[in-house]
């Protein structure tokens, strides 16, 4: 990371910690972080200089250029907090994009292991130490080397984490079979010497002990509801985290669009300042509606992106689907702009919503709001059916 960055990146980490702390009254053990390539390249590495801050290590530049030469160990004395375990899940694009900065943590990690603190402040080397100790049971030759992986991706040559295909084509029926998934696509461990090696076991372990699930936006040019990335990446997260140990761990989102003042919310905060903001905001709704087609596509998608994140993390309330269903799918000036310019994107506004009601996201519907949304399905099978379209999914 750069020098700005990695100032960035401390200020992060301190607000995951202390906000942690101040909600449960101790530091988590271990957290586990989403990063992509885009974000590392518009940044020049907040969430690296996050991750490095976690672990208690800091970034060694060469003074006369501020080249990037090598990580050391900030003292225990220094740092006043314990070593935080992080578990890293690169996307695709920042394994191709950033190999040195994947030798550039491992070197990091490895260098915590090594370190001879007390475990109660080491909680690397602790988690480390006590996977070997259960490992000597199973005379595995790879033991080591399987403990100390903790940077997870997508298999070499492979993209994304899988979870939106899953969505899409309804495939899924429970926390299970979004875990699998999300382990299966992204189960691929990289370090310093090996590019992708198959530790699905590994990964399912380490994502089994996180208690903070953490992911970070640049920029505001887009929003957690106008990519499917975001539910897939982070909402994967927390959804195999919940499948694993049977709870909900913390869900934090930072924002580093103004890097002079980072902020870490919950992401329930955070879906709510989206929702109140675009999502429901009748000046989006009515700019939107300008790009016809276009427009009602990106008015299916977020819909869509909103039930990928509640299906996966859990952060949507019925009122909020409520609301959505009166001003997307039964709001009559929507209803006819949606029958001009895209009545297949009224279709799938409908369909998704009446999924949320099946499939129990959506807990307790008013009746009226329902049955109207049935309704408003049947109108666009009518309508669509009028033009001579079969019906297909939108995406």
């Amino acid at each position: 990371p750069s020098a700005a960055a990695w100032q960035v990146g401390q200020e992060l980490a301190r607000e995951v910690l202390q906000r942690h702390h101040d909600e449960t009254g101790t530091y988590p053990e271990t957290v586990g972080i989403s990063i992509w390539g885009t974000s590392a390249m518009r940044t020049h590495g907040d969430d690296v200089a996050e991750v490095l801050a976690l672990l208690g290590v800091r970034p060694v530049w060469q003074k006369e250029n501020r080249r990037l030469v090598a990580v050391e160990l900030i003292p225990l004395t220094e740092l006043g907090r314990p070593r935080i375990d992080v578990t890293v899940r690169i996307s695709g694009f920042f394994r191709d994009a950033f190999p040195h900065l994947i030798q550039l943590l491992d070197e990091a990690v490895q260098a915590v292991i090594a370190c001879d603190d007390p475990l109660e402040q080491n909680f690397v080397r602790k988690h480390y130490l006590a996977d070997l100790a259960e490992s000597l049971t199973t005379d595995d030759p790879q033991a080591s080397e399987r403990a100390r992986y903790r940077i997870f991706g997508s298999k070499p040559g492979c993209y994304g984490a899988g979870l939106l295909a899953l969505i899409d084509e309804r495939n899924w029926r429970n926390d299970a079979d979004l875990a699998e998934t999300y382990v299966n696509w992204g189960g691929y461990a990289y370090t310093a010497k090996e590019n992708g090696v198959d530790a699905r076991a590994s990964f399912r372990r380490r994502l089994g002990q996180v208690e903070v699930a953490v992911h970070n936006q640049d920029n505001r040019e887009h929003d957690i509801f106008d990519s499917d990335d975001y539910f897939q990446f982070h909402g994967g997260m927390i959804a195999t985290i919940r499948a694993l140990t049977g709870k909900k761990p913390k869900h934090y989102f930072g924002d580093t669009h103004d890097p002079a003042h980072p902020v870490v919310r919950d992401l329930k905060e955070e879906v709510l300042r989206v929702y109140r903001t675009r999502v429901v905001n009748p000046k989006w709704i009515e700019s939107i509606t300008r790009h016809g087609y276009k427009g009602g596509l990106e008015l299916a998608a977020t819909v869509d992106y909103l039930f990928g994140y509640d299906a996966t993390a859990k952060v949507v309330d019925d009122w909020m689907y409520e609301q959505v269903a009166q001003t997307y799918a039964l709001d009559p000036a929507l209803q006819e702009f949606f029958a001009r310019s895209n009545p297949w994107a009224w279709q799938a506004i409908t369909e998704r919503l009446l999924e949320a009601s099946q499939r129990g996201l959506w807990q307790q519907p008013n009746k009226e709001t329902l049955q109207a949304l049935q309704n408003a399905f049947l109108e666009s099978e009518t309508l669509l059916e009028s033009r001579g379209e079969s019906h297909q999914p939108t995406r």
